[in-house]
């Protein structure tokens, strides 16, 4: 927690067992009582590993909730129901549950992605692919997923070199001084306009959303990660180069219950000049709609044109104040660590998000109490 945050609750009084080194003793004082999960917002983790020593390592962190790892896929068909069914049954011998999945629309962008063709435009291919995604609903819904992730880009993450940080770890930075060297560098996408993107996500989601909303899954839309200048590379992305204004665009698509946001606070701030002010005015627009399925609590330092990606108690977002704020749109699902510093001593990134867990976890607890 923030020096500034952890002063604030000095001033109120919410510290003060802390501040006296002892438990309050007043007889009529109320036991506190941490809310159920039902109730309220809950720590997550993004692509758990369905596996026994990954959900023994989440469980011991208190991680209940994961996006878990894709069902196995049937070539040409979708996602085998079996697989996934036996995941939930794995999950739920660590008490946890499998919310969420990623669709095979990733942020990898067109020239990576297993399903190119949707955000390429073309079509009958594109068809099949959704035909394909049509039936990993129906399968997700059977095996008891609430949320299906997806992103809807044509550039994977753009990002230049890493740079140094707390601890000797290294942070993810997009520098658009330097990055801009590649800005006439195409995608096999060639030149596509903001409303041909647009034109792009709604025949995905004129196919997609009446399945959903047949099987009460919701479908949850990542923002595209970094905001860019208007056409680099040759595109310009839904959200660019005014994030609140693609937001509300992307927002304003459907009245459905279906449609949401998988909302990256990280990458929303990257495309703020100050993202500790503004990230509370998008939260409230697309929160108040109930259209905010997931969070990634992601930090950062800088805003529009350079970031570093750091760790949650280290940027420029409070996020004391931001957990305060997805409680009061009524927020209820999880909030799950995102995009860790990397160091030699922490290859499979462990030790950083069991830092992050614990400090989701008492933020929540904080702001909850």
């Amino acid at each position: 927690m923030k020096r500034r945050t952890f002063n604030k609750l000095l001033a109120t009084g919410a510290a003060s067992t802390l501040a006296s080194g002892k438990l309050a003793s007043s007889a009529s004082a109320a036991p506190y009582v941490i809310p159920s999960d039902e109730n309220r917002m809950h720590v997550g983790c993004q692509r758990g590993r369905v596996e026994e020593k990954e959900l023994a390592f989440k469980a011991r962190c208190g991680v209940h909730h994961i996006d878990g790892y894709a069902p196995k896929l049937i070539p040409g068909v979708g996602w085998d129901l079996d697989d996934a069914l036996r995941q939930q049954e794995l999950c739920a011998k660590y008490d946890i549950q499998i919310d969420a999945y990623h669709l095979p629309l990733s942020s990898a962008g067109v020239d990576r992605v297993a399903t190119p063709n949707i955000m390429l435009g073309k079509s009958p291919e594109r068809d099949r692919e959704i035909e394909m995604i049509q039936q990993m609903i129906e399968v997700s819904a059977k095996a008891g997923i609430r949320a299906l992730l997806y992103n809807a880009t044509i550039l994977p993450v753009i990002r230049t070199e890493r740079t140094p940080g707390r601890g000797g770890s290294t942070y993810s930075t997009w520098d658009m001084a330097k990055g801009m060297s590649e800005k006439d560098k195409l995608t096999k996408a060639g030149v596509v306009s903001v409303d041909e993107v647009y034109e792009r996500i709604t025949y995905l989601l004129d196919r997609l959303l009446p399945v959903a909303e047949e099987y009460n899954v919701q479908l949850a839309n990542h923002i595209a990660d970094p905001p860019l200048p208007i056409g680099y590379r040759g595109i310009t992305r839904w959200n660019s180069p005014d994030i609140m204004a693609g937001v509300k665009r992307f927002s304003n698509l459907y009245d459905s219950p279906s449609h949401g946001f998988n909302l990256c606070l990280g990458s929303s701030a990257e495309g703020m000049r100050d993202p500790n002010t503004e990230i509370h005015e998008l939260i409230r627009y697309v929160g108040r709609k109930k259209q905010i399925f997931n969070i990634h609590l992601r930090n950062i330092k800088g805003g529009w044109g350079y970031f570093q990606e750091v760790y949650p108690d280290d940027g420029d977002m409070d996020f004391f104040e931001v957990v305060k704020t997805l409680r009061e749109v009524g927020y209820s699902y999880m909030v799950m660590p995102d995009h860790m510093p990397r160091h030699e001593d922490d290859p499979d990134l462990n030790q950083g998000f069991a830092f992050a867990y614990g400090y989701i976890k008492a933020l929540v607890q904080a702001v909850y109490s």
